[in-house]
Formats: structure tokens, C-alpha cells, sequence
């Protein structure tokens, strides 16, 4: 599905799955505020509290009651684990299909992301 397709949830969802597998939010460390989130992205609260209890339900976040949302510890190494395998499984066949009908070389597309 194209980002465009996608539910913002989804979208929101992604950027923070990739700032915990980036480092950016590490284990044990507080997440923004779903309303500071919000502002920060320009989106209503209450999609960034959807984004938010998705990770909870998945035991990537824990919640401290009054204090705010931590990074569960494992949280980056299950994120790169599962988002590893939905790209391998998911986007690599149609990406790989097109490579191959476009008659890219191997060689020539690394390079170009190096």
C-alpha cells in the first residue's frame, strides 16, 4: 500500500517505530507527550494516542501512570525485527519485480544509495 493510502495512525505509527530503531528514542526513555507528538507533527491528539496504544498493545511502550510513556526495554531490536521481516515479506517482492522489469543492475542501484 502506497503512504499516501495509508491512515495517518499508520504514518505516525512508522516515524516512531523508525525513531526507536534509529536511536533517537531509546530503551527506558520517555516519549513525547501525545499532545507535544501532536503539535510536533500537526496532528490531532487522539490519532497520536491510536499510534500510541498500538506500540502499548504490543508491549513496546509502558505507560507510567502521571508521568508519561517509556520505551519498553527490547522495544528496538523487536521493532528492526518485525519491520525487517513486513519489508522482506511485503515490499521486497514488488520492489525486486520491478527492479528486474526495468533491467536495473545490482551494482548500478547500490551505488546510488551509498
Amino acid at each position: 500500500m502506497s503512504s499516501a493510502g495509508r491512515p495517518v495512525y499508520l504514518k505516525l505509527r512508522d516515524q516512531i517505530a523508525a525513531a526507536i530503531i534509529d536511536g533517537r528514542y531509546r530503551e527506558g526513555e520517555l516519549l513525547p507527550s501525545v499532545r507535544a507528538f501532536a503539535a510536533e507533527q500537526g496532528a490531532n491528539p487522539l490519532t497520536v494516542a491510536k499510534a500510541y496504544q498500538q506500540f502499548q498493545a504490543e508491549g513496546l511502550i509502558e505507560v507510567q501512570r502521571g508521568v508519561g510513556m517509556y520505551v519498553a526495554p527490547g522495544a528496538a531490536e523487536a521493532l528492526l525485527r518485525s519491520e525487517r521481516e513486513s519489508f522482506l515479506g511485503e515490499e521486497w517482492p514488488e520492489i525486486a519485480t520491478r527492479i528486474l522489469r526495468l533491467r536495473i543492475d545490482p551494482a548500478e542501484l547500490l551505488q546510488t544509495v551509498r
